[in-house]
């Protein structure tokens, strides 16, 4: 990188001590920016598990799925996400990127035509572009535009794949997908649903918004990652369609891509297991979520009108924005600093996203240093 780059590009984690905390610039610093929804990445019993697979099996597969990089644990972790999800087929990625790569570049083709949400993410974007289908963007969470759009593709007679998220990783905000359901059925669309923000944090059992929203049974194809609530490396995606195992033979993202290492894997499916079991880490993460939205929206920031685990502060311009980040930095909090065109609608955000693991103690130093910062500007 350039010596001038800005320094929110070349933050250092130089001692992690907790899911929450680290040493930055040789402060201790909490960690509010890290998708650890769940603070599952120092987990002892995920972290025993990926100590005795690395153990048995090595330290990776060094090789792709189709070669020899199919070990017994990727398919007793796609079972195990199948009966999660009450699903037939399930499929696992290296990373959850290389998931919508995967699905989106093989699912549909040319003559065939993709329907995204304007605010979806990079890697949806990106595995759209690696296939042939015609994409169209509708507003985000603007369920007329898409019925709007839908309707004047009645005309061509051709299957149409509607793709949304379960929460928005910039703002934090959810689709609205019992309406988003109701239209794709009623044009004969099929519907990708990505949850990789919203597994482990929504629904009563921690499936994400198609379970919380009511609709598993009407969402074609469900995406996922292991790198937010499960806290480790890793994609997935689950279906009942049939058709879903010929991706195993046509997606390069697939085919050509190293396994995930044993570690990995038994590192996950602990994880998966006590997403399961312990709803109360969820329980705790929104009473943190509900309280430093609360609170910072209370001092006047921009922020969204809904709590959510992420909780973005909105800024009119990059120099207002490092200031703020600069000066949290230097008060021992960590946010992410986001620029366009990863922003919607231009700007600059500080995007906290907070954990089960944050302490009460830690979510009120948060807060106080927001309530510290009040009018700080370039």
């Amino acid at each position: 990188m350039e010596k001038n780059c800005p320094e929110f590009f070349n933050i250092v984690l130089e001692d992690i001590s907790s899911p929450t905390e680290a040493v930055v610039n040789g402060r201790p610093t909490i960690l509010a920016g890290t998708n650890n929804y769940l603070g599952l990445t120092c987990n002892s019993e995920c972290i025993r598990a990926s100590c005795l697979a690395a153990e048995k099996e090595g330290t990776g597969t060094t090789g792709s799925r189709m070669a020899n990089g199919t070990f017994a644990g990727h398919i007793a972790l796609e079972r195990e996400l199948s009966d999660f999800y009450g699903r037939t087929h399930t499929i696992v990625f290296s990373t959850g990127y290389l998931a919508n790569l995967a699905i989106l570049s093989t699912a549909v083709g040319p003559g065939e035509v993709i329907l995204l949400d304007a605010d979806c993410h990079a890697s949806i974007y990106d595995g759209c572009r690696l296939g042939g289908a015609e994409v169209i963007r509708f507003r985000h969470n603007d369920v007329l535009d898409l019925e709007k759009r839908l309707q004047r593709l009645a005309k061509r007679d051709t299957n149409v794949l509607v793709v949304v998220e379960g929460i928005y990783s910039m703002m934090g905000d959810k689709a609205p997908l019992a309406d988003i359901v109701a239209v794709k059925r009623k044009h004969g669309a099929y519907l990708v649903v990505d949850e990789a923000h919203s597994l482990g944090v929504l629904g009563e059992t921690g499936r994400g918004l198609t379970e919380e929203a009511g609709v598993e049974d009407q969402v074609d194809f469900i995406v996922g990652t292991f790198s937010k609530s499960l806290g480790a490396i890793g994609g997935f995606c689950t279906s009942n369609h049939p058709g879903l195992e010929l991706i195993r033979y046509a997606s390069r993202p697939y085919i050509f891509t190293a396994s995930l290492s044993p570690s990995t894997v038994a590192s996950t499916r602990t994880a998966l297991g006590i997403i399961r079991t312990q709803p109360q880490l969820r329980q705790q993460l929104w009473a943190n979520a509900n309280v430093l939205h609360a609170r910072i929206k209370g001092l006047g920031y921009a922020v969204g009108p809904v709590p959510s685990p992420i909780i973005a502060v909105h800024y009119r311009n990059v120099e207002e924005a490092f200031a703020m980040w600069n000066g949290l930095l230097q008060r021992g909090i960590y946010v992410n600093m986001v620029l366009p065109p990863a922003t919607p609608g231009g700007g600059a955000l500080l995007r906290c996203s907070l954990s089960a693991a944050h302490s009460r103690d830690q979510i009120e130093r948060i807060g106080e240093a927001f309530a510290a910062l009040i009018g700080v500007h370039s």
